[in-house]
């Protein structure tokens, strides 16, 4: 949408809108895709991870074309909701997917594997938008629009081939003997291998352990013995302050920054916003390395401080509004990206698969999802008309929340990198009723975090030093789980 709402083309198709209608109408998708994920949220563990993505994908399909083949505003506004109900049902479903799929020791990797493929559908999306740009009529915009269906079709045509996760089938099937045969073929062991039933064994246990009370909505506001209901407010916050640190400022509105905060042309705006998501791309294969070597929190931490002093830098050049001042809030809006693709981007959307118990998995990271989605509204409805009526202020509300997100995350949330599913069970085991002596002799700053974070740093340093000693070629994440395995026995 970011060059469609500055076509000429469109914008007469719809009346000629406001700022705020526009706002409105850019943002319907976000209102549709958290209602998406709520609904979500009620079949991704009955109908599975994969008959879910392929739901979502075909109620996608419907919405685009309905958005595509628009000759009204309220048909748009319908199409907008629609379009962003099925990616709702996408994006809560595919990170547990592949959370569920992925060894411990390459989750956080394989993540950014998949959010770096989506920056380049952004990119390639921009740079549609500037070459249609150059035409006259309604294919300036329905073009662009309607080119995504191409990877709904991808998406439809490649996931029935796909299997479930081994997690699912495990729990769900009356034998674990399908579950194991994925298990297997995802590690490339033989299903007798040691690694290959040892995770089966944590996963078996897992199951058991939750099998207790039937999974309902109300386990999500239960500790259940294990922090539960803890770890899925983290979930919720995380999600909704990725948001918050004003990412869709730039994403949704960037040729709208570079024509009326910068005073650009509509086709060197366009332009810009297209370089700026190549850098996006180019960015975000550092996270690639950083994500499981520097771990989720210390990114999220030292990236949202960074985007604090970048939007005020951004504020300054902006206010200030002569031609150096330009060049560098362009520069500063690259340099806002970098810093959300190493530590905001990623880490959010692994987090919450990784810090939430099985039973609650599925439910909770599409709840988290909605929450991501009602910030993303909020944000994309005022951008407009905040740039518009004060200006430069805007990034300074940004910055703030940016400080706020870092202060959040140091206090609250504990690290998960190199961890298995089923070990962060053990680690918030009793977790509401223990404190380690160990975390009572920290110092202040130690106690003004909840103690949990000092336990799951010390136990991230204890699995890094003991993959230290494994075959550097295993990253099976088996090391240690024998441990897990007889604390969990212990727990239940």
């Amino acid at each position: 949408m970011s060059g469609v709402v500055i076509s000429e083309s469109w914008l007469t198709q719809m009346g000629n809108p406001s700022t705020v209608m526009i706002g409105t109408i850019t943002s319907l998708y976000d209102v549709g895709a958290f209602f998406g994920a709520i609904a979500a949220a009620f079949t991704a563990e009955p109908l599975g991870r994969k008959r879910t993505l392929l739901l979502g994908t075909l109620i996608l399909v419907v919405g685009t074309v309905l958005m595509g083949s628009c000759f009204s505003r309220a048909q748009m506004m319908v199409a907008r909701v629609v379009t962003g109900v099925g990616i709702g049902y996408i994006t809560s479903v595919t990170p547990v997917y592949q959370s569920e799929i992925s060894p411990a020791a390459q989750r956080g990797w394989q993540v950014c594997c998949q959010l770096t493929t989506m920056l380049f559908g952004l990119m390639l999306a921009y740079w549609i938008n500037y070459g249609f740009y150059f035409l006259s009529g309604d294919a300036q915009w329905r073009f662009p629009l309607l080119f995504q269906l191409v990877f709904a079709v991808y998406i439809l045509a490649l996931t029935p081939f796909l299997p479930d996760t081994p997690r699912w089938l495990m729990r769900h099937e009356q034998s674990p003997e399908r579950g194991l045969a994925v298990l297997s073929k995802l590690r490339n062991k033989a299903e007798d291998h040691p690694d290959v039933k040892q995770e089966a064994s944590d996963i078996l246990d897992a199951i058991r352990l939750e099998a207790k009370e039937e999974g309902t909505w109300g386990d999500l506001f239960r500790s259940n013995g294990i922090s539960a209901n803890k770890r899925f407010f983290l979930s919720l916050g995380i999600q909704f302050m990725q948001q918050m640190s004003g990412i869709n400022i730039v994403t949704y509105y960037a040729p709208t920054i570079f024509q009326s905060s910068l005073g650009m042309s509509a086709r060197t705006a366009l332009l810009m916003g297209c370089l700026s998501q190549v850098w996006y791309i180019l960015a975000s294969f550092v996270t690639w390395y950083t994500i499981d070597r520097v771990g989720r929190r210390a990114l999220l931490i030292s990236m949202a401080v960074g985007m604090c002093l970048v939007l005020v830098a951004e504020a300054i050049c902006v206010r200030v509004g002569n031609s150096v001042s330009s060049v560098f809030a362009v520069v500063f809006v690259f340099a806002f990206e970098a810093c959300f693709t190493w530590g905001w981007m990623a880490c959010v959307w692994i987090y919450p698969p990784e810090i939430m118990p099985l039973k609650i998995r599925a439910k909770g990271a599409a709840l988290a999802a909605a929450a991501d989605f009602l910030g993303n509204f909020i944000v994309v409805q005022i951008t407009p008309p905040a740039l518009a009526n004060i200006g430069y202020k805007t990034y300074i509300i940004f910055a703030v929340l940016n400080i706020a997100n870092a202060v959040i995350v140091w206090i609250f949330y504990p690290e998960t990198a190199g961890l298995t599913l089923e070990s962060v069970d053990v680690l918030f085991a009793g977790s509401d009723e223990i404190v380690d002596e160990e975390v009572k002799a920290q110092s202040l700053s130690r106690k003004l975090q909840w103690s949990i974070v000092a336990k799951a740093a010390t136990e991230v340093k204890r699995r890094k030093k003991d993959r230290k000693t494994a075959d550097p070629m295993d990253t099976t994440e088996s090391v240690g789980d024998d441990k897990v395995s007889v604390q969990r026995n212990e727990v239940a």
